[in-house]
């Protein structure tokens, strides 16, 4: 736990702030309340729907909702970073893209982010059945914890007669039926599309001429199972590329494909739809960064989102880590390729460049490039080096044309280099395609439902347009009048006072878990800013999760990496987790402000 101050969520009364926001999702129109929730165990999860880590919480609670079903109830509350998640229309379809089965309230202007004192995606605050906030979580991997206080919260409320059991406020909004179900991505094989039906968890051979499916390979239902194409499943897959065909002949697939919520790497034979594991353990990269080989099946991988064959590998976007990773399908091995999973913008070598969600790959000739969706960025590799040539870093988005230096995007997924020179960018949350030619930006089109994807045929380019369920080509996509806007993700910004201050990361062990040092230290720490300047001492690496920084007059971000390694006190052979956040962190260097810097871990601390 933090070393400079403990605090325990027994210690304190901390009375939940009511729900307020613009509107519910999948409660059936109905307004909750605190009193409506009164004697169940609420958990407000604090997300946002572009965010890679708030996807993984909503993957770790689906047990937690099964299991306490008649005593839990989960809400989503949605505090949008990009100004296209406060449109409630892309919210909703958000909602059913990813599978939430649970309440969501509308947080568009962030008011319950700012009564809940949450200072990262995500953050889970947890609610006892007197109304009373108990813990709060920043970051993923807390599921094993949560679930042993909410055991200690149902023994504890059952004693005292405040615990109510029944069904949940869930309602299920109705099913809509499409041929594709937001679709991610798609490649080009000869004469035939293959894409990949995300919320079918499948994968199609499409005619977009016809808008028809001609083979399906996958069930469509949610899960990890190889075999034929009748019966393979897939979760949420993603990016895919096509092995040279001398490669194919050895491996006996011809396709990979991202199998982004089971974190897996999955080969297809499209020609008969078998399906097989090829990368991956199927559990959530809860590690450190090496760059060494590894074997392919004992990897964890976190979030695969995008491949390409790139430098004579697979090349992964692993978006939920902030790296690229590779794999190679002859000698089955994989491991990290370029990134240091700080989530920030920079360039320079492979191992020292910051990556912020990479969800997008094309290889053209000596470069990859890559669309960098939490940086809204078009970046790319060559000769061992990063680049970036459009995007400004985590919180700078927007729709503006002209010199790359100055243009604009707003988190883009898909990108596609052409043999003419010109790189393409699906621009994602701005509707748009917009090409970069000779170091200038312009937009091509315009009016498109969050295309993902762009895929070149032999009769011309089309867009994967996820929200609408379709492929369209883009030459018969036009560019209507574009409306620039340079626009920052606004959060509350923390006054800070120049000179010492004390950064304090709050971290207690869940019930019945202990910091666990059996690989090392059990708590890192790491601490750098943007602009670097402004922190005249602290940046690096340490294993306490308290620091003293020193601070130089200035705005900017402390870019926050806080892990804490757990594991059970009294297990015979005892299970072992990773917790783990990275926060960015607004901050004005200014007289009068606090001297102090309160991160909750895991904990709860009244004065953040």
């Amino acid at each position: 736990m933090s070393q400079s101050k403990e605090i325990r969520a027994k210690d304190v009364r901390v009375r939940a702030p009511e729900f307020k926001g613009r509107g519910w999702l999948n409660t059936g129109g109905r307004a909750l309340t605190l009193a409506s929730t009164r004697g169940r165990i609420v958990v407000l999860d604090f997300w946002t729907f572009c965010c890679i880590n708030c996807l993984h919480v909503l993957d770790e609670l689906r047990p937690l909702e099964e299991k306490y079903s008649d005593v839990l109830v989960i809400i989503g509350v949605h505090s949008p970073k990009f100004e296209h998640e406060k449109d409630p229309v892309a919210l909703a379809a958000a909602v059913e893209r990813y599978g939430v089965t649970h309440p969501v309230l509308d947080d568009f202007d962030m008011n319950m982010w700012q009564q809940y004192t949450a200072k990262a995606w995500p953050t889970l605050s947890v609610i006892d059945p007197e109304g009373y906030v108990v813990a709060s979580m920043a970051g993923e991997g807390h599921a094993e914890g949560l679930a042993r206080l909410i055991d200690q919260l149902v023994e504890e409320h059952e004693r005292k007669g405040t615990l109510v059991r029944g069904e949940g406020p869930y309602v299920p909004p109705e099913p809509k039926p499409t041929d594709l179900r937001f679709p991610g991505k798609a490649i080009s094989l000869g004469e035939q599309l293959l894409v990949a039906d995300s919320a079918h968890h499948s994968l199609v051979f499409y005619d977009p001429a016809t808008e028809r499916v001609h083979k399906r390979i996958g069930d469509k239902e949610r899960g990890h199972v190889d075999g034929p194409a009748d019966r393979a499943r897939f979760n949420e897959p993603g990016g895919m590329v096509a092995l040279p065909a001398h490669i194919r002949e050895i491996c006996g697939y011809d396709v990979v494909v991202a199998d982004t919520v089971n974190h897996l790497l999955r080969g297809v034979d499209t020609a008969t739809g078998e399906v097989v594991t090829v990368a991956g353990s199927g559990r959530p990269w809860r590690s450190s960064v090496d760059f060494d080989a590894h074997d392919a099946l004992a990897v964890d991988l976190s979030s695969p989102w995008d491949l390409a064959w790139y430098d004579d590998l697979v090349i992964i976007a692993m978006a939920g880590i902030h790296q690229l990773w590779w794999f190679d399908p002859i000698k089955r091995t994989a491991g990290v390729y370029a990134g240091t999973t700080v989530e920030a913008l920079r360039d320079g070598p492979l191992k020292e460049a910051w990556f912020a969600q990479p969800s997008g790959l094309s290889a053209h000739g000596n470069r990859l490039w890559i669309a960098d969706s939490e940086s809204s960025a078009l970046r790319y590799v060559e000769n061992g080096e990063v680049h970036t040539v459009v995007g400004q870093g985590l919180f700078d988005f927007g729709l503006v044309d002209g010199p790359a230096a100055e243009a604009l995007l707003q988190h883009p997924l898909g990108v596609l280099a052409d043999d003419n020179g010109d790189v393409l960018v699906a621009d994602t949350y701005n509707g748009a395609v917009r090409r970069y030619r000779d170091g200038r930006v312009e937009t091509v089109a315009t009016g498109l439902g969050e295309p993902s994807d762009l895929v070149r045929t032999p009769d011309g380019i089309f867009v994967v347009e996820s929200s609408t369920h379709r492929l369209t080509r883009l030459e018969a996509r036009g560019a209507g009048p574009v409306d620039e806007a340079r626009m920052r993700t606004e959060r509350p910004v923390t006054t800070l006072t120049p000179g010492a201050i004390t950064l304090d990361v709050i971290f207690e062990p869940a019930p019945g878990q202990k910091l666990d040092v059996s690989f090392g230290p059990a708590t890192r720490l790491e601490v750098t800013a943007s602009p670097p300047e402004l922190l005249a001492a602290g940046v690096g690496v340490t294993e306490a999760l308290s620091r003293e920084l020193v601070l130089r007059p200035g705005v900017g971000v402390l870019q926050i990496t806080a892990q804490a390694a757990t594991c059970d006190a009294e297990a015979e052979h005892p299970a072992c987790h990773l917790t783990r956040q990275d926060w960015g962190v607004p901050i004005e260097v200014a007289e009068g402000g606090a001297e102090r810097l309160p991160l909750v871990l895991r904990g709860l601390d009244v004065s953040s």
